[in-house]
Formats: structure tokens, sequence, C-alpha cells
């Protein structure tokens, strides 16, 4: 398997909208209710980029999967601190690219300064379960 992760560009914005789209419509994870338009997705995208790594994980020509950081709080303390989001194309779960994504996603973060990267994570208890994940909420040490 050839993965190859870069940063998002232009021509990216209707393969990424196309693996969003059916988290949204078929699950509750992205806390949306309605799929975004082409026009609102790209502009969120050009308006992350501005600030934050955003970065595809492309096979054979196509992209299969995208990582990207956010704030994490609007405060100024929390400029050292993000929230991430991943997204893989359904078809291609269970081969590594999620994984790809975070550690590509962690060192870009790291060279810009960032030492505390947070996700929000929906899944339902069962499947928590299999990932080891703890139902209550953790404090870990912020460095701040």
């Amino acid at each position: 398997m050839d993965i190859k992760i870069r940063p998002v560009e232009s021509g990216d914005i209707s393969e990424i909208l196309n693996i969003y789209a059916p988290y949204v419509a078929n699950t509750a994870i992205t806390f949306e209710y309605e799929v975004p338009s082409f026009e609102e997705f790209a502009e969120r995208v050009s308006e992350t980029v501005k600030k934050y790594p955003y970065l595809v994980a492309e096979k054979d020509g196509h992209v299969v999967g995208y990582a990207y950081a956010g704030p994490f709080h609007d405060r100024p303390a929390y400029n050292w601190a993000v929230e991430t989001s991943i997204y893989v194309d359904g078809q291609c779960k269970h081969m590594g690219i999620g994984g790809l994504l975070h550690a590509a996603l962690e060192s870009e973060l790291r060279c810009h300064g960032v030492l505390n990267m947070c996700a929000c994570i929906a899944y339902p208890k069962p499947l928590m379960n299999l990932f080891n994940f703890s139902i209550s909420p953790t404090k870990k040490k912020s460095n701040f």
C-alpha cells in the first residue's frame, strides 16, 4: 500500500467533501445535521490553512483520508493546544491511513510549537471499549 501524505490543495475539496458527507449523513460523530455545501466546505478549509496544518492521504492519485487541526479554545492561553480531526474514506478503513495521518499531523504541529493535541471522539460505548477508551473524562497536564 503506497500512501502519500501531503498538504491539502484546492483541487482536493470535492474528494474531501465526499469523504466527509457519509459521516454527516450516517453518523452523529460530526455534530452536524446537514452536509455542508462545496462552497462552505471550501471556506472552512481555506480558513483552517491560514493557521493550522490540513493534510490529505493520497492513494493511486485519489484522496482517501484527511486530517486537520483547529483551535482547542479561543482564549490566548490555549494557543499551544489544538483540536484534531481525522476522516478516512469508508472504503479504506483498517488500512492504517488514520494512523499515518495522525503521525504526520503530530509532526507538523510539533514544528509549529503545539504542545497538546486534543480530539473529541464520538463513538458508541461498545466501540469505545474495543479501543480501550475510557468513558469518564481524564485530565492531562496542559503544559501552561
